[in-house]
């Protein structure tokens, strides 16, 4: 069964969607975005509610990416993954933590590599990806290494947003960018 085809990689329709699209994009629109313009108001929403999530909330990137990551191989979203293992490496990540990262249910388990926050952050993305609810003891290990409401508040928003992300991805079977492949280093 054919799954939504996306638009052109030229589309320039709507003009102000698409210009803000490529704007946050760094100039040129995603498989994704592709698939999401066939409903411009989804793709405008998508694209400012993302722009909020992924730029204007005052979790540290490096956080951010580490949720993101583990809801990608959590959820099988291999395009996901590939988009965000290179914002990880640029926040600050390894990569032998995005090597670690591809293996996210044992994450937790190298302190040597991830901090106390950060390991809360993989406890409460695993927790929330693979059984929605969060038992009192992740949540406490949050609470006590991130202890800004406003910061547990955006991670558990970050969370909820990607596992949306990885589902629209996996269910449209959209495929990653011909020029994103997996780095050598976990082969």
């Amino acid at each position: 069964m054919s799954r939504p085809r996306a638009v052109p990689p030229d589309c320039v329709e709507p003009s102000t969607l698409t210009a803000a699209i490529r704007a946050r994009r760094g100039g040129h629109l995603l498989n994704l975005d592709r698939t999401l313009l066939l409903s411009t108001p989804l793709a405008g929403a998508w694209n400012d509610y993302l722009a909020v999530i992924r730029g204007g909330l005052s979790v540290e990137p490096k956080l951010r990416e580490i949720a993101i990551c583990g809801v990608a191989i959590l959820n099988g979203a291999e395009y996901e993954f590939l988009q965000h293992e290179p914002e990880f490496r640029r926040a600050g990540g390894t990569a032998l933590a995005a090597q670690r990262l591809r293996e996210f249910s044992t994450a937790t388990a190298y302190p040597e590599i991830f901090n106390a926050v950060e390991r809360a952050v993989i406890a409460l993305t695993t927790q929330m990806t693979n059984y929605i609810d969060v038992d009192d003891e992740t949540w406490q290990e949050l609470r006590t290494a991130l202890p800004n409401p406003q910061a547990q508040v955006e991670i558990v928003a970050i969370i909820a947003t990607y596992n949306m992300v990885s589902r629209f991805l996996i269910a449209c079977q959209i495929e990653p960018e011909a020029e994103l492949q997996p780095l050598d280093a976990y082969d």
